[in-house]
């Protein structure tokens, strides 16, 4: 399949890519016809993909295997893995439950202890559910009488859960067992809970097939499945999601309604009245609403409505109009990320910069004060009882690995209650914060680290990542795959583009539908700035990104092949015409448009990863990687794009395709894959910009 010459490092490289069978089919797209000569590979199930994805498996892997470091870099990346991590603790009336994994445990364990300096108790251990640790944990909900935990699973990494009831204080199970849950909550109120999940026809397809009709249901513990009610549903609009919750009162329930990934619609209805029907409270998709408190009667609602920046509105159950909504925090100069309301008062996390801050108001919307966080990273959290003053919250930056603080809200106090023990010293580097302009002006944050030292003078290997949409903010976290790279004198840079969370709703805007061009011109400016500044060459940057990341990636390798020396598009949406038939595409078709439109048929075909993949034109390295359970971003988005840029890629620039067996798209995957994949991607990088690496 390949023959390599090296000395040292592998050199000279020509491969014989597996034979893909190119078909004739043609679609007509208003006028347009656009070939599709790898339709075929959009069957997982067949034997002529599973033939094809175990021929370039064994190409990719074999020259994976060749490169002379890569057993270095899986090495270091599991002593650095090797610490104890610890997530943050969640109080639910007696019970403090939290999630902690000794360093390489496939999946952490759920731990519960009676108070906060009970005794440490396990609960659930997911390493039991499978043998080699890929099912894992998606969401858990804690009833409202302390009694039960009611929990999802994900197999293989897919969207599909399942749910199961425990007794906390015993760790029995019970007998309820629900199937084919899909984006759903868990809700509990009375004797049970609500959760949302779809109809299945064929079980062999479920990982492929269009997501229609979503349901939600109400299940009585005790009670099989098949007599739970249903509670809505709605045969008009089969691509809609909906979820049901109530407040731990139990005295309201709210059903949020939406078309896509952002914007919905709010409805409500009182318990105690149960023979009426739901009130709507917002109209149309095109801002959201989110209910972070019921204080009895008034809901406090989280909306970019009338605020582009959000704002907390008080809503009282019996004015529910929008003209009678009180706007108790007004919308400020930078983004409100979130709202928790903790004994009393309410916690705002801002995002300022891509960075987090932290403040507290009073129901009043008074100011209370500021918490004081270390420097510039990402909070989670924060988490606490409505009821008790103490919360906690995690904080991570690019070089501080996740430490938990433990606040005290009546002495104003905070102390370390987690910090890990982790065998990477992050104060020999720095993160710095820089402006650039994109094509058109607009200015674009971007953080850059690298060791203390580190001369720029354009030489430096630099790891470029970006993900731009969906109004999704990449704020400063702690990468551990990133720290070979950078020990090893690399530069790991990541841009904060149009299509995120960063500056509110008009700077997602700025990157969707017939603007997405913005996000690849924001994500070029970025390599052209860091050429620019001296901190590299267009032969040293390699570019990263997942999913809409993955589309970014593809978007700008196929744009500006001369810019970059490696591309790692990741579980990318690389097909633009045909995302929306797939699993829950259609709900991205807010971000992106859609085909079936003709002005949106327009614009998508015109950056396309996969129909803009030119013959005769030498492209970057490229390792695009995939999961065979992936119903989130299908595997065939990937499978197309490789086997169209083996056929026309010109040059000794390998091109690949690395495909994990039972994974999805990324959650839940196991520390065991997550490793050997990190040691893959990194190898492949370090070895076509030239580096080595030495453990």
């Amino acid at each position: 399949m390949f023959i390599f010459a090296f000395s040292g490092l592998i050199s000279a490289q020509t491969f014989d890519y597996p034979e893909t069978h190119r078909g004739e089919h043609v679609d007509n797209y208003f006028g347009t016809e656009v070939p599709d000569p790898y339709r075929w590979l959009e069957d997982e199930n067949s034997d002529a993909t599973k033939q094809w994805v175990e021929a370039q498996n064994e190409l990719t892997f074999g020259y994976l295997e060749q490169i002379p470091f890569r057993e270095n870099l899986e090495q270091r990346l599991e002593s650095l893995w090797n610490y104890e991590k610890m997530g943050i603790p969640q109080k639910y009336g007696p019970w403090i439950i939290y999630f902690k994994n000794s360093g390489l445990q496939n999946q952490s364990v759920m731990y519960v202890r009676e108070g906060y300096d009970g005794e440490e108790k396990l609960l659930l251990d997911p390493n039991t559910l499978s043998e080699e640790g890929t099912t894992s944990l998606a969401s858990y909900s804690v009833s409202h009488d302390y009694k039960y935990m009611a929990y999802s699973i994900s197999k293989g990494g897919s969207d599909w859960n399942e749910i199961f009831v425990m007794d906390i204080e015993s760790g029995e199970l019970l007998e309820d067992h629900i199937k084919w849950v899909k984006f759903s909550g868990i809700s509990w109120c009375e004797e049970g809970f609500y959760y949302s999940s779809y109809d299945v026809e064929n079980e062999e397809k479920v990982l492929t097939t269009k997501n229609e009709f979503h349901k939600v249901y109400y299940h009585k513990l005790g009670e099989p499945q098949e007599s739970d009610e249903l509670i809505y549903s709605n045969e008009e609009y089969p691509l809609r999601n909906y979820g049901a919750y109530c407040d731990r009162d139990e005295n309201y329930l709210f059903l949020s309604e939406s078309e896509g990934t952002s914007g919905n619609q709010l409805y409500f209805k009182s318990l105690k009245k149960k023979e009426e029907g739901f009130i709507q409270l917002s109209f149309g998709f095109e801002y959201d609403y989110d209910v972070v408190a019921v204080i009895e009667n008034d809901f406090y609602i989280l909306t970019n409505d009338g605020a582009d920046n959000n704002r907390l509105v008080k809503v009282n159950a019996g004015a529910p109009l929008s003209s009678d909504w009180q706007t108790i925090i007004d919308e400020q100069e930078h983004v409100l990320q979130s709202v928790s309301y903790i004994n009393g008062l309410f916690i705002l996390k801002y995002l300022e910069h891509a960075s987090n801050k932290l403040y507290m108001y009073n129901t009043d919307g008074e100011f209370k004060g500021t918490i004081d966080l270390p420097g510039l990273g990402s909070v989670g959290g924060p988490s606490g009882d409505r009821d008790e003053p103490v919360f906690f919250y995690s904080f991570s930056s690019y070089t501080y690995p996740s430490v938990i603080y433990k606040y005290d809200l009546d002495t104003r106090e905070q102390e370390q209650f987690f910090t890990p023990d982790i065998e990477f010293n992050g104060d020999e580097y720095i993160t710095e914060q820089v402006f650039y302009p994109s094509k058109d002006g607009t200015r674009i944050p971007m953080f850059i680290t690298y060791k203390k030292g580190l001369e720029m003078n354009g030489t430096a290997p630099v790891l470029l990542y970006g993900y731009g949409g969906f109004n999704i903010s990449l704020t400063p976290y702690f990468r551990l795959t990133a720290i070979p790279f950078l020990e090893a004198g690399g530069i790991y840079a990541v841009a904060n583009l149009r299509g995120g969370g960063e500056y509110g709703k008009e700077w997602h805007v700025a990157g969707t539908k017939q603007n997405k061009q913005n996000v690849f011109d924001d994500f070029i400016a970025a390599a052209e700035y860091l050429i620019a500044k001296d901190y590299a060459s267009p032969d040293r940057i390699a570019i990263q990104g997942g999913s809409n990341g993955g589309l970014l990636v593809g978007a700008c390798m196929t744009q500006r092949p001369d810019l970059f020396k490696v591309a790692l598009p990741a579980v990318g949406v690389l097909d633009m015409l045909r995302f929306h038939k797939f699993t829950i595409g259609w709900a991205w078709t807010g971000d992106y448009g859609s085909s079936d439109d003709p002005e949106g048929f327009k614009y998508l075909y015109a950056y396309s990863p996969l129909h803009n993949i030119e013959e005769g034109v030498e492209y970057p390295a490229t390792l695009v990687t995939t999961a065979d359970h992936d119903d989130r971003v299908v595997p065939a988005h990937s499978f197309k794009f490789i086997s169209e840029l083996q056929y026309k890629h010109q040059g000794e620039n390998p091109v690949m395709i690395r495909i994990e067996t039972m994974a999805g798209h990324g959650a839940g995957k196991p520390t065991s894959k997550q490793i050997e994949e990190a040691a893959d991607v990194l190898a492949f990088i370090m070895q076509n910009l030239g580096m080595t690496y030495d453990f």
